[in-house]
């Protein structure tokens, strides 16, 4: 699974409920045929990941079929939730 580009969008909190900041990432990600994963249409990774006191964290994702939007029931295995956070940690800014 490789990571092949992305958009970001920092989330306000219109009530100032939530402490640190908020992105939304779509991660669009080359996934070889091979893997359990793929899809012809494309497979993305929704992810919100969290800035605050405590530091970075993802604090929810999903993966979906691009195109369709069609959740799919997947976990990341935990070296590639790892990329996932490097990831997002690396390009909070872009």
């Amino acid at each position: 699974m490789n990571i092949t580009g992305h958009t970001v969008e920092k989330l306000v909190d219109p009530f100032g409920l939530l402490s640190g900041d908020r992105f939304e990432f779509f991660l669009e990600l080359d996934v070889e045929e091979d893997d359990e994963l793929y899809s012809d249409k494309g497979v993305g990774i929704k992810v919100l990941f969290v800035v605050d006191e405590t530091g970075p964290r993802i604090s929810h994702y999903h993966l979906y079929e691009r195109g369709t939007e069609k959740i799919l029931d997947f976990a990341l295995e935990e070296d590639e939730e790892l990329l996932v956070f490097n990831y997002c940690k690396e390009n909070i800014d872009s």
